[in-house]
């Protein structure tokens, strides 16, 4: 009898039509032929839907554009496996990546979800592309197994989870962004564990561009991200939020307010250099590793760009603590006029 699980696969698709042929015949020549494909499309206005109809597979068209949240929910309503699986449609699984799930599961029958990370050979060449997917491997590849958050570029969670938690947040994630992360915090306060599978690797398609990669890391990262945060009341010590990340952009800012001042008092500069050469030291084995794969021109301008992504990751959390901080004061003066009247 074969007693393993039907794994429900799941791509949420807006406009990827350069990518989704490549995505889903990486999913259709799995070695692990037990699942099901179901594409969901946004509303797409380029040939995605026609794309995902060419390969006879599961396609839902949702009508206007609702998000990658509310597109995996969907999907998730029709599928018939006990395992749902996760794939962006600029991602290309590996033969096994399927079978490596099933078995993360089987092998501890205890654990809610599994995910893994890009691998270190994104398809793009160009320089952005490069950080961008070697930053997220690197930081996925650190990160704890017993993972303290999820990703649904290549993650998958068992259906009686997803359905208890009522999956993603479409209401409060209405375009790309967190939706991820913030169903792996609630899956955490519930108790429930989340492995971080690091040779779970897949290959991302995507190319980023600076504008593209500064516009989703504030608005559809840093400044949603510091809102659960501060909302939930805690920060996770894994990932991107590791104290030695913290204390990074700390150092950062430091060096800047230093750099600022040493136009008045030239000492300052000193401070400057230190600051600067202890986040070298605390990232060091991020920065080897840009290095390492991309040769040294490229490794000194990856460290320039992280440093600014210290920066502007900094200033979006200091603006959501402002904007809580007026909006809570707010309501106590509401409050205090209303106990008064």
């Amino acid at each position: 009898m074969d007693n393993r699980p039907l794994v429900s696969i799941i791509t949420p698709v807006y406009n990827s039509g350069r990518y989704l042929r490549e995505c889903l015949g990486s999913i259709l020549n799995s070695s692990y032929r037990k699942f099901e494909v179901i594409v969901v499309d946004d509303g797409s206005t380029d040939d995605s839907l026609e794309i995902a109809e060419s390969f006879g597979i599961n396609v839902i068209k949702l009508d206007g554009r609702n998000g990658p949240a509310a597109a995996r929910n969907r999907g998730a309503k029709e599928a018939r496996g006990d395992l749902l699986l996760f794939v962006d449609a600029d991602v290309v699984i590996k033969k096994d990546s399927i079978a490596r799930i099933v078995d993360d599961f089987f092998d501890q029958p205890q654990v809610a979800a599994v995910f893994g990370s890009y691998d270190d050979e994104p398809a793009a060449a160009d320089f952005f592309s490069q950080y961008k997917n070697l930053l997220h491997h690197f930081v996925h590849q650190q990160g704890r197994s017993e993972a303290a958050t999820f990703w649904a570029g290549c993650g998958a969670i068992r259906k009686e989870v997803f359905l208890e938690l009522d999956g993603f947040d479409q209401e409060r994630y209405k375009a790309p962004s967190i939706e991820d992360i913030e169903l792996g915090y609630r899956m955490v306060q519930k108790g429930l564990r989340i492995f971080l599978d690091k040779k779970l690797q897949v290959k991302h398609l995507k190319k980023w561009s600076l504008k593209g990669l500064l516009r989703a890391d504030i608005f559809y990262r840093a400044i949603p991200w510091a809102r659960l945060i501060l909302d939930s009341g805690g920060m996770v010590n894994d990932l991107n939020l590791k104290k030695s990340q913290r204390i990074s952009a700390g150092l950062v800012g430091l060096a800047l307010f230093a750099a600022l001042l040493s136009l008045f008092r030239p000492g300052f500069i000193y401070i400057t250099c230190l600051a600067l050469l202890a986040v070298c030291g605390i990232n060091h084995k991020l920065y080897r590793f840009f290095i390492n794969r991309r040769g040294l021109k490229f490794g000194v301008v990856a460290i320039a760009l992280h440093c600014f992504y210290y920066i502007y990751s900094s200033m979006a959390f200091a603006y959501v603590w402002l904007l809580l901080t007026v909006e809570r004061l707010s309501k106590c003066r509401l409050g205090w006029f209303d106990s008064r009247s």
